[in-house]
């Protein structure tokens, strides 16, 4: 991945060109460029990790700075305060969009340079790696003539991609759908896009108030930062409009608690409400190098405890020339709930947070993202490592009731070899997880990795689509496994075949459309930056 440049015979315009263009062939998100006392050193966050790229010598560390404040619409005499920026040229016939930050530090400017890529988004709801019972769901919201349908999670979480989907999937012509961003991420046919400039007053609730005279069907707010954007969205939900929004809450529960921090009564909250949906991005496993070890008696107990699947084997990151550190790409791990009407009374009658919780993830009724994070992890799609990096075990994993599974998750739990709880009856736990196997909508188990061979559901080359298993349905019906449902015997292994991977309730394409990250420029070619559109 480290990359010399001749500084000496190549110019900067140049290396920046190739900077550039490197960064987008290895489906970077950031390109950082960070000024020390002797050098600048070059970085690049690929699959939400950074990643050394090359060092600058310091006498070409302002040369570089310069060049990018000139094709991003820059003042490059103005090096005392933070400005923004943007990029924005064709790479192979294809959008390449940037955003430019700059910031001055105690050694010079640190530039970022941020690569949006929302092709994804516009392959439609179906294709952003969301499974099929969630899947359902979000329909089932975007269906509805009013309401409130909000995206949740950290920053680089991927909420714009899942919201851009949304609208993809509502953008037809006889919806009229307005949108207010700040910046307008991607321009889309077909939809109104506001841009908000703070500094002449044109806010987020500014321009929600004249959205309203605009006769608009759905309403896209950007993000909801404030109290005022909060009850001019609810608003605006009651009165006939569906408003679809991005908030930064860790799950669904707290995304409803942090509205009602902000003022908002609670009846008109409880009626304008629809749903949410909480996500993040796991490191995706890289198809071609990835092996199996045999399960730990600790993850073969939290998987079984949290949905009710008996594992062998589990798929480990193994690393090659294609990936780094066995991961290429990222997929996201959701969590969607859709409010019901005991819900909605709920919110309103202001009832305890316990019975909020009991509401929210009691029955089964919403998969958890620690749920669907390691139906993800049976199916080989990420490691069991990496679902634990990204979930909050105090917050994430479900009921609060469930203290043996917060344990669990800790590893405060005495287990056997096998995985079971010392002290307790094995069959008592054989049948909780099948029932809750059942609850979840999972006759039996998805498929899971032997020591020495992969064997693939569905014959087909490792470039084509990834396909995922259907969901079990609850007939009787069973699909072919390579891993035993409670109380079965483990299949024998089958014939080497080229590794393709499925997963229950899931279809995500391969490589390109599992990564939120993955840039859809195809062969790059020779890129030239010379000449750039007018920053907007």
């Amino acid at each position: 991945m480290f990359r010399e440049f001749n500084y000496d015979t190549q110019p900067i315009v140049e290396i920046v060109n190739e900077i550039i263009a490197d960064a987008v062939k290895n489906r970077a998100s950031d390109i950082h460029f960070d000024p020390t006392p002797d050098k600048l050193k070059v970085r690049m966050r690929i699959d939400g990790d950074l990643v050394d790229y090359a060092y600058v010598p310091e006498v070409l560390k302002k040369n570089l700075t310069t060049r990018i404040k000139i094709i991003s619409g820059m003042n490059i005499t103005e090096s005392r305060l933070p400005q923004d920026g943007a990029i924005k040229t064709e790479l192979d016939g294809r959008p390449l969009d940037m955003r430019v930050s700059s910031l001055p530090i105690v050694d010079g400017e640190k530039v970022v340079i941020r690569v949006l890529d929302y092709s994804t988004s516009l392959k439609g709801i179906e294709n952003i790696g969301i499974s099929d019972v969630n899947l359902e769901k979000v329909k089932r919201m975007l269906a509805l003539p009013n309401g409130i349908i909000l995206t949740t999670g950290a920053t680089g979480s991927g909420k714009s991609t899942t919201t851009y989907a949304m609208l993809s999937e509502l953008n037809k012509p006889e919806i009229n759908i307005i949108t207010v961003e700040d910046p307008v991420e991607m321009k889309i046919e077909g939809l109104n896009q506001v841009q908000t400039m703070s500094e002449i007053g044109l806010t987020f609730a500014a321009a929600l108030r004249s959205i309203l005279r605009q006769d608009p069907d759905v309403i896209m707010i950007g993000e909801i930062r404030d109290d005022e954007t909060a009850r001019i969205a609810v608003r605006s939900a009651i009165t006939g409009h569906l408003v679809v929004s991005t908030i930064h809450t860790n799950n669904a529960l707290n995304t409803i608690e942090r509205l009602l921090d902000m003022d908002i009564e609670r009846y008109l909250l409880g009626t304008a409400i629809s749903g949410i949906i909480s996500q993040r991005l796991a490191k995706m496993l890289c198809t071609k190098c990835r092996g199996s070890r045999p399960a730990t008696p600790y993850e073969k107990l939290v998987i079984r405890k949290a949905i009710g699947i008996e594992i062998d084997n589990l798929y480990t990151p193994n690393g090659c020339p294609e990936c780094i550190g066995g991961y290429r790409g990222r997929i996201p791990v959701h969590e969607v709930l859709e409010i019901d009407q005991d819900l909605k009374d709920a919110i309103t009658n202001n009832r305890p947070k316990e019975e909020m919780r009991h509401l929210v993830y009691g029955d089964g009724k919403t998969v958890t993202m620690l749920q669907d994070g390691l139906k993800k992890v049976v199916n080989g799609l990420t490691s069991f490592e990496e679902i634990l990096r990204i979930i909050d075990i105090e917050s994430d994993f479900g009921d609060d009731d469930d203290d043996e599974m917060k344990l669990a998750l800790m590893g405060k739990l005495e287990v056997d070899e096998n995985g079971f709880v010392i002290g307790e009856s094995k069959k008592k736990e054989q049948e909780a997880a099948a029932a809750l196997a059942k609850q979840l909508g999972q006759a039996t188990a998805p498929a899971a990795p032997t020591p020495d061979t992969f064997t693939p559901l569905i014959d087909q080359p490792a470039t084509e689509t990834l396909a995922e298993p259907p969901m079990p349905q609850q007939t009787g019906q069973q699909p072919e496994t390579l891993v035993s449902p409670v109380n079965e015997t483990q299949m024998a292994p089958q014939e080497v075949k080229t590794p393709t991977f499925t997963e229950a309730g899931y279809e995500i394409p391969t490589e390109e459309a599992l990564s939120f990250n993955q840039g859809a420029f195809g062969d790059l070619g020779e890129m030239s930056l010379d000449d750039f559109d007018d920053f907007d």
